[in-house]
């Protein structure tokens, strides 16, 4: 009778612990993004926005390689930390509810390495309003060939 009581305790254990273990990450991504679905901002808005002489402007800040996008203020490629702290003292002057869209360009999201630290530098200097450039192959090809505003 010991010897079942025993493997009843250890089956509630091993039961409890695999139980716990697998829903230790239930919810949550293994590398969670620092922004959020809704931040996302379609290129075909921001060049509506950016071509409505009537519409409220946002701050574009290019976080990449080079500012193509019409209007946009270049800050250099943010992983790289003497950009990251210009585009730290950029951030600065703006209030933190204002309009700000960051995009990058060089290449897909998933291989982008300035759009995460320079989007992690707005969460944590508690700005409200800021979305990122859903930018899905690269500047070419999501803005330029589009006929979207650039500067010049």
């Amino acid at each position: 009778m010991n010897r079942l009581r025993l493997n009843i305790i250890l089956f509630l254990i091993l039961s409890l612990g695999i139980g716990a273990l697998s829903t230790a990450g239930f919810g949550q991504k293994n590398n969670p993004e620092p922004w959020t679905e809704s931040q996302l901002l379609a290129p075909s808005d921001l060049a509506k926005t950016l071509t409505d002489p009537t519409a409220k402007q946002p701050v574009v800040i290019c976080v990449g390689p080079g500012a193509v996008i019409k209007g946009s203020l270049d800050m250099g490629p943010a992983h790289e930390k003497g950009n990251y702290e210009k585009l730290k003292q950029q951030l600065e002057k703006y209030s933190r509810n204002a309009d700000i869209v960051i995009y990058c360009g060089c290449c897909p999201f998933e291989h982008c390495p300035n759009i995460r630290p320079a989007f992690s530098l707005m969460n944590e200097m508690g700005f409200t309003h800021q979305h990122l450039l859903n930018i899905s192959t690269n500047i070419k090809t999501d803005w330029i060939s589009k006929g979207y505003p650039v500067n010049k």
